[in-house]
């Protein structure tokens, strides 16, 4: 079977060899690489070396090296479909049947390709022509000529309405190629499809293969509302899953141990000239999981450069909340907050690599972020107050889900707390005795403000976002996902197929609390090898998981219910098991993204991100509509 080379990229981009190897081989970090003992030879010196970086194992002791589908089929003695099919469904993503249609498809996305590096090359012959004259002048104001125009290949598209429709015309594509690559404006009531992007300053932006696939436009009039505008959402170009700069940037993090994270296009290019090539940013949107996924194969911990402003730092409180559920040992974010009123385009023309280099290396650890975020959310004056400060500072430790790191984190936190709270003691007692306003006038403090003056990591403070999302509250209102009941329940019922997937279904990130206990229960019986109908019943029956599977079957549907049977065919059961896997990996990374999506919208609320949402929804209902005609 051949599979769309688009398809095993996203695999591979989802998982790091680390992650794929590292259930076979027992890793160590070495400088950056992964080392270990062969696991196709026996040795006692470990010869076998995993890159993350670069994607790739070697194994020295025999000469086999290759990638993470290469790596299963040589340790498992898979196919290489085969091989595709099961990381596939590690990673959630969904592999189409390549019929006639799927091939066309992919034969589509070859075309669009092509369409997009006409455009750009278009755009950048634009920019130095006589129509290109202004956007010249201003990019160099600017600092981005010469070398800055060559390397991001950046380009400028004319004001005229039908400039790149015409040109690309010229070239034999048809307008339907133009408008699903996101290059025309179209719609119900637009006769004659337009050109995008006109009187803007074109940046293209690459997927991790170097290819040309969307734009970012940055209008040169003032009287534009949309000073950048993105290419829309298209089969090539999703913005919530690529980083802009991520193709010349994945060798320089290798080469420098660090990733670093702005804001803009301009500013990632004022850092590559400044001499940080290791430099990436958002397309336009607040960090989200499949970008920090990408993020953490580059570096195991990536600065966040924001402006020193308000909304630098609200965009540090939506980073630490999208990082604290994927926090796991030796992988975090770090801050480096500007100085108020620059960016980091300011900051590098104005002082160079050696004012840069300052900055970053002031980067705040994650962990002193999410303190100062806590700390400064309300006044800490009365024991009420305190209290409320301190279960408020435990509920964004309860989503981190690595046990290990959680655990770490809470002791760092109460150690924080006992100092804070032991340090206003003598303030609470020179209160009481009087000295409390003597304190004030004498320039102290005050204000009915609680404790000594701010420890050294509360500099830079954060304002807090709602915890109202992140509440036990809501959390007990969530209930159970039907999706994760049929899993686990199909499992139970057809015990045989709890080893063929124990691994994934281990790894499963599940919401409801009875499908986490239940789960525990099929884990349990596996481990200990007490899988016959029996003993899995005896374990199943006993009141706890009784409990769980009650309202596990409560959210079950009909159709469900009818593969939960005993005389249901086992390999059709597993195959809607696996199909529900991925339908799940998948669903949640779209919700992550649609929660990016909504509060980018809620800061600024653009057509572009109405439609962005829009976008994530319409991937959401297709993927309820593949569950649904699956379980007619």
């Amino acid at each position: 079977m051949k599979f769309p080379p688009s398809i095993l990229e996203e695999i591979k981009a989802r998982l790091p060899v680390s992650a794929v190897v590292g259930k076979r081989v027992r890793l160590a970090k070495s400088g950056r690489e992964w080392k270990g003992l062969s696991p196709f030879n026996a040795e006692k010196t470990p010869s076998f070396f995993v890159n993350d970086q670069k994607g790739s194992f070697f194994d020295f002791s025999s000469g086999k090296n290759g990638d993470i589908f290469k790596f299963v089929m040589e340790t498992e003695g898979l196919s290489f479909p085969e091989a595709v099919e099961k990381l596939a469904g590690e990673a959630g993503v969904t592999l189409p049947r390549m019929t006639q249609e799927a091939q066309v498809q992919e034969e589509r996305r070859k075309g669009l390709h092509e369409v997009v590096e006409l455009a750009a090359q278009f755009f950048e012959a634009q920019l130095m022509s006589e129509r290109g004259g202004a956007a010249r002048r201003y990019l160099a104001t600017r600092g981005l000529d010469g070398e800055a125009r060559t390397r991001f290949r950046i380009g400028y598209g004319p004001a005229d309405r039908f400039a790149l429709r015409d040109h690309l015309a010229g070239k034999g594509v048809g307008a339907e190629l133009m408008m699903e690559a996101g290059l025309l404006i179209h719609g119900e009531e637009i006769a004659v499809p337009y050109d995008r992007f006109r009187d803007r300053i074109m940046f293209p932006i690459h997927d991790s293969r170097g290819r040309v696939i969307a734009f970012g436009g940055r209008a040169m009039s003032a009287e534009v509302s949309a000073k950048y505008l993105n290419s829309p959402e298209t089969p090539l170009f999703h913005k919530g899953s690529l980083l802009f700069n991520h193709h010349n940037a994945r060798k320089a993090a290798h080469d420098s141990g660090q990733v670093i994270v702005v804001e803009g296009y301009v500013d990632v290019i004022a850092m590559a000239l400044s001499g940080f090539p290791q430099t990436v940013a958002p397309l336009g949107t607040a960090l989200t999981e499949d970008q920090l996924g990408l993020l953490w194969r580059m570096a195991d911990e990536p600065v966040i450069c924001l402006d020193g402003d308000k909304a630098g730092r609200k965009a540090a409180s939506r980073a630490i909340d999208i990082a604290l559920p994927m926090l796991e040992p030796g992988k975090s974010l770090s801050f480096a907050l500007l100085p108020e009123g620059q960016d980091p385009d300011d900051l590098a023309r104005a002082g160079g690599r050696a004012a840069v280099a300052e900055v970053l290396a002031a980067a705040r650890p994650l962990v002193d972020m999410l303190w100062t975020r806590e700390v400064e959310a309300g006044p800490l004056d009365t024991p009420e107050r305190r209290a409320a400060f301190e279960r408020r500072l435990k509920e964004p430790l309860a989503q981190i889900k690595d046990e290990t790191t959680r655990k770490h984190y809470r002791r760092e936190m109460e150690e924080r707390l006992a100092q804070l709270f032991a340090s206003a003691a003598p303030a609470r007692q020179e209160r009481r005795e009087g000295g409390f306003q003597r304190g004030r006038a004498a320039g102290g403090r005050g204000g009915g403000r609680f404790g000594p003056p701010p420890a050294p990591w509360a500099n830079g403070l954060l304002k807090a976002s709602s915890q109202l999302t992140r509440s036990r509250i809501m959390a007990q209102g969530r209930g159970e996902d039907a999706r994760e009941a049929f899993i686990l329940l199909a499992l139970a019922s057809h015990p045989a197929l709890i080893l063929r997937c124990a691994d994934e279904i281990a790894e499963l990130a599940l919401e409801g609390p009875a499908a986490e206990r239940f789960r525990q229960a099929l884990l349990d019986a596996a481990f200990e090898g007490t899988l016959d109908e029996a003993a899995l019943a005896e374990r199943l029956d006993q009141p706890r998981v009784r409990e769980a599977s009650v309202a596990l079957m409560a959210v079950t549907g009909p159709a469900e219910r009818l593969k939960l049977a005993q005389e249901a065919d086992p390999e059709s059961v597993f195959d809607s098991i696996r199909q529900a896997i991925v339908l799940h990996h998948r669903a949640r990374t779209l919700h992550s993204e649609l929660k990016a999506a909504e509060r980018a919208l809620a800061d600024e609320a653009t057509e572009a991100n109405f439609a962005w949402i829009k976008d994530v929804k319409a991937r959401l209902e297709t993927i309820e509509g593949t569950e649904a005609m699956s379980g007619d």
